[in-house]
């Protein structure tokens, strides 16, 4: 922990040195909740948000606030570890092209509906999901598609000498559905209840012991598994994609894990809905994995279980720039041969492409520095084919 700050109505946790104006002012903002139970954490890629910060750690005994689960609700993370030690530029490009031939990218979703087998399974009947149960069918062509923005897909070489796969998506329209269908419920029922959080903060509550509180978390809960299931699609994939290249590999089991979600865990004794936005959980011992932006090196990691964060971790390297304003200030020139240099068959065209440049995120081994009483690093792992949303 870098530092605390103790001015607000609660405290606030640290895992980094400094952070930009609007960020902070939401982490106050969170701190003077009256439900906030304990602390607010703050971890080291943190960065301004809807509301809530990404990378910020927040726990209550009562409420639940959709904006501090965010609108991709489930995105994470998953990697897979092969059985190969090196892949030429050629079978990379050809793994590349096989990638894009079957598996959608950017809003593309797919022509038919996917197996409803591999669609989660709800825990009440569906037609009690409001949203869910009206999206159903869109979100079956949804199923196993990568999405735009930071989402993207990477051959990796680890320094434990093997060559890994890496996928970085979410729940796709679904859970976008659900995230804004919920916080305009909550926004509309604060001001009914006559709430003192000013709307300007963005952090409409939902009491978790209410229907609308209950139905939101188990929708929240789909769309968790949603995204798991998407990424695991799209692992099928990226796997049959290096099978229609080079044979034999071998893959090892995937390792999986959420940075949008709100769950009930214990944590000082108390039974407390802990909302990760762009923060991952890091439980001692619990493998997880933290990705790096595009031409830096991402991270298999194992957590600690460090109490003061609510056993959570940075979520990657988080971002320094604005899209738009990455797209201005960045050097196009530059940031491809940044990634030239390196050998890496990258996703950097034209300047509409910068807002994914490293150049507009934090520097991701400031972030593991920053957290190693979060997280042991176990493998680092440096791209070599990047595709990108």
């Amino acid at each position: 922990m870098k530092k605390v700050i103790t001015s607000e109505k609660t405290a606030i946790k640290l895992w980094l040195d400094d952070m930009d104006s609007g960020a902070l002012a939401q982490v106050k903002n969170l701190a003077n909740l009256p439900f906030v139970f304990r602390h607010v954490a703050v971890m080291p890629d943190a960065h301004q948000g809807y509301g809530m910060p990404i990378g910020g750690v927040m726990a209550s005994e009562e409420m639940v606030i959709p904006n501090a689960v965010g609108v991709d609700i489930g995105c994470g993370m998953c990697a897979v570890r092969t059985s190969l030690t090196t892949l030429s530029t050629e079978k990379l490009k050809a793994v590349l092209a096989e990638i894009r031939r079957t598996i959608p990218l950017g809003f593309k979703h797919h022509n038919t509906a996917q197996d409803r087998r591999l669609m989660p399974k709800s825990e009440i009947p569906l037609e009690e999901l409001t949203v869910i149960a009206r999206e159903y069918s869109s979100a079956l062509t949804q199923l196993g598609t990568l999405g735009g923005g930071n989402h993207f897909i990477e051959i990796q070489k680890g320094n434990d000498g093997h060559v890994w796969l890496m996928v970085h998506s979410g729940s796709r329209n679904l859970g976008f559905k659900v995230a804004n269908y919920y916080n305009r419920l909550a926004m509309e029922l604060n001001r009914k209840w006559g709430s003192k959080i000013p709307p300007n903060w963005q952090l409409a509550f939902l009491p978790i012991n209410s229907p609308a509180g209950q139905i939101y978390l188990h929708e929240m809960r789909f769309c968790v598994e949603f995204a798991y299931a998407n990424r695991k699609m799209m692992m099928e994939r990226v796997k049959d994609a290096i099978l229609s290249v080079v044979q034999p590999v071998t893959f090892e089991p995937m390792i999986n894990i959420a940075h949008n979600y709100a769950a009930m865990e214990e944590h000082f004794g108390k039974n407390v809905i802990v909302h990760r936005k762009g923060a991952t959980r890091a439980q001692a011992g619990e493998i997880g994995i933290v990705p790096g932006s595009q031409g830096t090196p991402s991270y298999i990691v194992r957590g600690k279980g460090n109490k003061e964060s609510f056993e959570s971790c940075a979520h990657g390297a988080g971002r320094k720039m604005g899209r738009k304003q990455a797209q201005r200030q960045l050097d196009l020139a530059q940031e491809k041969k940044r990634l030239d240099e390196q050998g890496i068959i990258h996703a950097i065209r034209s300047v509409s492409d910068l807002e994914e440049a490293a150049g507009a995120y934090k520097d991701i081994d400031e972030v593991i520095d920053n957290q190693l009483d979060l997280v042991e690093v176990l493998v680092e792992l440096r791209p070599l084919a990047v595709v990108k949303g």
